[in-house]
């Protein structure tokens, strides 16, 4: 059953969230599954706050080095987005090789996986969490991401849509490039984990021993390099299933040793989840969609309020207070299908701050739009140039200083934000 009080689609609900962080137990625990995280992470995805707002907020309570784990991380989201600046759609694509090459990935989802019934706990726990919540702890991310790539062997495009379709925070950016992160496209080696990891990180429940990645770290960079990977079997009773990596060449050429097989118990359906449907056009739930009207903006300023920005920022003073219209472009959805649970969040976030909110294909809404004596709104990448050229954009507020030309590592565009910077309130003053 969803909980929608988990992430209530409130701006109010968004600076509580904000006003509880404690950076300290933030850095302490934030690898745990129980740990002190900020679960901010709907809110900035939709731009009910902003990066900077939890910048500003967190610079007037607390005094942070801009080393610190929270601000790091929030640099973590600032890069994803500099990477698809400079990348744009690349970023659906495999930056670099990884472990095999693309051929040797399976460009569909098991239905296992998908129904989370793999008898590997942590796997089927989290596939369970994310449709119940809308949203994973990152550790079981990175967990479920490296077993369906590495010992599932299936693309990681194909993982990353489907988690990005049942997020409440996916953002395109962030959520595709990670992936590329776990799955070594985007990083200098594999993202593993075993067993070990599980049990230190996670609740009892999560544990899985006895199951494929209850191994070490050798064995199962072997898995992930070999090219026909993990094979799992279910027996007749339905209670026994056997991994095996069979011994054959990775893609250097080099035999890869086969792996022991291991029987392990498993409970089938004792954490299956139903899926959710994914919607590429608003559901019942989100009817306050309605179809472009130019008679509401002819003549008028207009501020347009869209799904990454769902908050009050103004625009430059004007005479009037401007016409706030919520868009939504069609085939940006037709693209990329959300979960209901989503559709609801987006839109009763718009509809708590907008005057009209309209759906509709681009050209529809900027025929619509065209009748208003100016229309402004935020940038986002998301959208792209879906307006042009009847929208006049303008620039977010940031947190971090703009890099010029595009950074090849993370660490390479922190050394450069950061460049002269001690605390996150210098960061602050060089991007007032």
């Amino acid at each position: 059953m969803n909980d929608d009080t988990l992430f209530p689609a409130t701006r109010r609900a968004a600076l509580a969230r904000l006003d509880a962080i404690q950076p300290r137990a933030y850095a302490a625990t934030r690898n745990h599954l129980g740990g002190a995280v900020t679960r901010l992470s709907p809110y900035l995805t939709h731009g009910v706050i902003t990066l900077r707002e939890v910048g500003q907020t967190l610079a007037g309570r607390h005094h942070l080095p801009v080393g610190h784990k929270l601000v790091s991380e929030l640099g973590w989201r600032a890069y994803f987005h500099h990477v698809w600046q400079h990348t744009g759609d690349a970023i659906f694509e495999s930056l670099h090789d990884g472990p095999l090459p693309e051929a040797a990935y399976a460009r569909t989802l098991p239905d296992d996986i998908r129904q989370g019934r793999t008898g590997v706990p942590v796997i089927d726990r989290a596939v369970a969490t994310l449709y119940r919540d809308g949203w994973l702890h990152n550790h079981a991310r990175m967990w479920l991401a490296s077993y369906i790539v590495h010992l599932r062997h299936v693309h990681w495009r194909v993982g990353a849509d489907w988690l990005y379709g049942h997020l409440l925070d996916g953002d395109l950016a962030s959520n595709h490039l990670s992936w590329q992160w776990v799955a070594g496209t985007g990083s200098h080696k594999p993202y593993l984990f075993n067993a070990d990891n599980v049990a230190r990180f996670a609740p009892a429940p999560w544990h899985s021993p006895g199951t494929v990645v209850d191994t070490d770290y050798e064995t199962l960079d072997r898995m992930a390099r070999t090219t026909r990977g993990v094979r799992e079997d279910q027996t007749a009773d339905g209670m026994k299933t056997t991994a095996r990596v069979d011994g054959i060449a990775d893609r250097t050429g080099r035999a890869g040793a086969a792996v022991r097989s291991r029987s392990f118990d498993t409970h089938p359906g004792m954490w299956q989840a139903e899926e959710p449907p994914l919607w590429h056009a608003p559901p019942t739930s989100a009817s306050i969609l309605t179809a472009p009207d130019p008679s509401t903006v002819a003549g008028r300023d207009v501020w347009l309020v869209h799904p990454w920005a769902l908050h009050d920022t103004p625009p430059p003073a004007t005479p009037v207070r401007p016409l706030r219209i919520g868009v939504c472009v069609a085939e940006f959805h037709a693209r990329w299908g959300w979960s209901e649970r989503r559709w609801r969040f987006m839109t009763e976030a718009m509809a708590s701050h907008t005057d009209a909110c309209w759906w509709g294909d681009a050209a529809t809404l900027r025929q619509a739009l065209a009748s208003a004596r100016s229309v402004r709104g935020l940038a986002d990448p998301h959208w792209g140039n879906a307006l042009d050229p009847v929208i006049q954009p303008v620039a977010p507020p940031a947190l971090f200083p703009e890099v010029p030309g595009p950074c090849r590592s993370f660490s390479q565009y922190w050394s450069r934000v950061t460049k002269g910077s001690r605390t996150l309130a210098d960061l602050l003053e060089r991007t007032r």
